[in-house]
């Protein structure tokens, strides 16, 4: 279920979007030839650039801010050759290179975002900022503009923010799980609950609890650094990359990291049926391998607006629940616990239901 709806923007206003997606997509482009493009990056950048003239214009202004120009040079047959002239690929290139320097120098007082300035005398300029959320019962997978996938689960909220030189998702509520994109010039920094969490290109899922963080990784490796605030509302100290000294979490790790500092964080090797079982919620199930009656309904609790309760019943305490459950789905919950545990309901409003041993 997505809560992602349409929004009719003013045109002048869609214009500007648009114009920052592109700027987006031509960092983006940048970084990768940095690297080299594989087979498939250098046909989807060829279709990119011929797909608008705009995308090739701002390519060249961002290689042009960057002094990447000679990145450029990788780009001499990806253009579609129109028509016939006595100027080579690069020559066109070179051309319309120092055109488009000429252009940011005489424009940078009208669009002064895309000013790169001195990191060490300047905060992080932000390209672009965007906040998303989920309600109860929800679940929604958001692309980011570097081709990192981003899942929220349930009542979750995050701001993201990209620059030039750094990735933050600052996870404020909830639950999250990102495949991220590789791009070793930028970092990818998950800030919860006091603790940054930086990847390069990896895959982890973060859960924010009343008391703790709860990390594992699924793909590649994070560090983890415990910040004060000063530091985590700093771009540009974000933008940085943890020491290696930072806590190490690798791929089948997990870590419950304790944001008031009092508890030690102990890393844990997790098999891959405990990894499915954690996050079978992005297909919308809940699976448990034993986990206690209170255990279960605390988590069935954080995708419905129905409130559960335990009668006082110790025998309550010795039952321990098995098998998956459809998020969100209360009635056919109540059916399996009945059915399979011997647990009957008893409904006290609208909005809570109390459990109670059956006998």
């Amino acid at each position: 279920m997505s809560n992602i709806h349409p929004i009719h923007l003013q045109s002048k206003r869609q214009q500007a979007v648009l114009d920052e997606q592109r700027l987006e997509q031509a960092c983006d482009w940048i970084a990768k030839l940095d690297r080299t493009l594989t087979p498939a990056e250098t046909q989807a950048l060829q279709q990119w650039l011929a797909s608008s003239a705009q995308n090739r214009t701002t390519l060249l202004e961002v290689a042009a801010l960057w002094d990447k120009m000679d990145t450029l040079q990788r780009l001499s047959d990806l253009f579609p050759q129109t028509e016939k002239k006595p100027a080579s690929h690069w020559q066109t290139w070179a051309l319309a290179a120092s055109v488009a320097t000429v252009f940011l120098l005489a424009t940078f007082w009208f669009r002064p975002e895309l000013m790169l300035q001195d990191p060490a005398s300047t905060p992080t300029v932000m390209a672009s900022q965007s906040s998303y959320q989920t309600r109860v019962g929800e679940t929604t997978t958001i692309e980011l503009p570097d081709k990192s996938k981003l899942v929220l689960n349930t009542n979750s909220f995050v701001v993201v923010k990209f620059s030039a030189k750094a990735r933050i998702i600052e996870l404020q509520r909830g639950e999250i799980m990102i495949d991220v994109a590789h791009d070793t010039s930028r970092p990818l920094s998950v800030v919860a609950a006091g603790k940054i969490i930086q990847a390069v290109g990896t895959a982890f899922n973060v859960d924010v609890r009343s008391n703790h963080v709860k990390l594992m990784v699924t793909d590649g490796k994070v560090l983890v650094e415990t910040a004060l605030a000063e530091v985590i509302q700093d771009e540009q100290r974000l933008a940085k990359r943890l020491p290696v000294s930072a806590l190490a979490i690798s791929k089948g790790e997990r870590v419950d990291l304790d944001a008031s500092g009092q508890r030690e964080e102990k890393v844990h090797k997790v098999d891959q049926v405990d990894i499915a079982a954690s996050l079978s919620w992005r297909t919308g199930n809940l699976i448990f391998r034993g986990e206690t009656l209170a255990d279960a309904v605390a988590e069935i609790s954080r995708y419905t607006d129905i409130q559960f309760e335990l009668a006082d019943d110790a025998k309550l305490n010795d039952i321990h629940v098995a098998g998956m459950f459809k998020t969100g789905d209360v009635n056919g919950l109540l059916e399996v616990f009945k059915t399979n545990f011997n647990i009957s309901h008893e409904r006290l409003g609208s909005d809570k239901v109390l459990l109670k041993f059956a006998g």
